[in-house]
């Protein structure tokens, strides 16, 4: 007769031990990750062609990008603290569907304010993916979370190669709202399996949300955003009474927040991940990021149709350029970081993408202007593929018991920059008598911002092996 074996012996993983389906699950929560990158490469290719169709301004067409990224301002952190008291597989398959009808929607906008607000409501379901993916996968793979985590780094680049090309013939062939509708089919796919294959995680005692610091966190990068955009108003000026009371009141409501978080008990952002060792000097680098690389390839395809008369095919493929960059070395960084730590890869990254970004603010010299703007935005991806594993997973280390809220707080930052980029970047584009040569002053700027950003990495601990 066979000895009994308890099932607790076959199913229960010893502590932090790889799942046996971590893979498939892996596979699912990269296809959300992939729908997002999509996303957001295709929008940007589609920005002329949006401000033709809807009659609205070019930074009004911006705020198409700057209201994404706002809303995953908002979410991320937010997403996080839902997913570990309500169960991380309940907030990912509702934000699969808020995101796929919020897509449809989008396809539908008679006018640019309806599509900024579905873009809002998009980014609210997009915003969700990232930190609940992460918090997903690290209970998955266990002792392994840091490898799989850094193969996020490979995702995005994936879209940045489909998103353009896609975006590039459906905005040449059909028209910008199909952009739109290639999400539905993705969304309905992701919801089925995740239905069925992702494990429901038991939900955690946790504190009550705090509304208040998520509202005035939103209204203040709102206050913001819409002051800096309006002056790309036709004869707006830096005197403009909108401007001015815009600013205020956004001053006004980020000191409130700001003693808002030290009062609260539970704040929206907790202030020890704001503060405390290291964190300080991860989120200003997170910022400066955000600011130079998603400021950078939101307006790469503007840059390339506008300075170089490029078509939208074309420059939308200069970011699949730069995601084969990407895919070429982010990889092999990944499983280095055990060697490598954190500060060489980022230090070594950053000044590769200002190099990249210098180059292609040059004129182009023995090769066609297109051939040019390739090659500077594959040297940008290789330089991304580098830094972005380490600088993923330089936070995560600090309080690897916080992952979830860590990888919000992260994508918060960086949208933030993205947002400040593209928002003054677009108003100066707007007032500019040569769009084309302003933007490649822009670049100029983001490459310098990367350069500063060198001495904060030597403030971030750095870390070797496993953690």
């Amino acid at each position: 007769m066979e000895p009994s074996i308890s099932p607790s012996v076959i199913t229960e993983p010893a502590p932090d031990e790889p799942l046996a389906h971590r893979r498939l699950v892996f596979g699912i929560v990269a296809i959300a990750l992939l729908m997002a990158s999509i996303d957001q490469t295709i929008v940007a290719t589609a920005l002329n062609a949006i401000r033709s169709d809807l009659n609205a301004e070019l930074t009004w067409s911006g705020w198409t990008i700057t209201v994404y990224a706002l809303g995953q301002i908002i979410v991320m952190p937010l997403a996080g603290r839902l997913g570990d008291q309500f169960g991380r597989k309940k907030i990912f398959l509702g934000a699969a569907a808020l995101f796929t009808v919020a897509s449809l929607c989008c396809s539908l906008a008679d006018n640019i304010y309806l599509l900024v607000v579905f873009r809002a409501f998009q980014a609210i379901g997009g915003g969700a993916f990232m930190p609940t993916a992460t918090g997903i996968v690290a209970e998955q793979f266990g002792r392994d979370r840091d490898r799989a985590i850094g193969m996020f780094t490979s995702i995005f680049p994936i879209g940045g190669i489909i998103g353009p090309i896609i975006g590039g013939i459906i905005v040449t062939y059909w028209s910008w709202r199909e952009i739109f509708v290639v999400n539905i089919p993705i969304g309905l796919l992701l919801i089925v399996l995740g239905l069925k294959f992702i494990p429901s995680s038991p939900p955690k005692a946790a504190s009550r949300i705090d509304g208040t610091g998520a509202f005035l966190l939103a209204v203040t990068m709102l206050f913001g955003m819409y002051g800096i955009s309006s002056l790309g108003s036709a004869g707006a000026e830096p005197t403009d009474p909108l401007f001015i009371v815009s600013m205020v009141i956004a001053l006004a409501l980020g000191f409130l927040f700001v003693r808002h978080a030290n009062r609260h008990a539970a704040p929206f952002i907790p202030v020890s991940l704001l503060r405390g060792r290291g964190f300080g000097a991860m989120n200003t680098i997170n910022f400066l990021f955000g600011a130079a690389m998603l400021g950078f390839g939101a307006l790469v395809p503007l840059y390339a149709e506008s300075r170089y008369g490029i078509q939208p095919l074309q420059a939308g493929t200069l970011l699949t350029a730069r995601a084969v960059g990407m895919i070429c070395v982010a990889g092999l960084a990944v499983f280095a970081l055990r060697r490598t730590g954190y500060r060489a890869p980022m230090i070594g990254g950053f000044v590769l993408v200002a190099g990249g970004m210098t180059l292609m603010s040059l004129a182009p010299h023995g090769l066609t202007p297109y051939a040019w703007l390739a090659m500077a935005a594959g040297i940008t991806g290789i330089g991304m593929g580098l830094s972005i594993p380490a600088s993923n997973n330089a936070s995560l280390q600090l309080a690897p018991d916080q992952i979830s809220a860590i990888a919000g707080l992260r994508g918060m930052f960086r949208q933030s920059g993205g947002i400040v980029a593209v928002s003054i970047t677009t108003t100066i584009l707007n007032h500019a008598s040569n769009a084309g040569a302003s933007q490649a002053h822009s670049f100029v700027v983001f490459a310098a911002i990367l350069l500063l950003m060198i001495p904060i990495t030597f403030l971030v601990p750095d870390h070797r092996g496993t953690w």
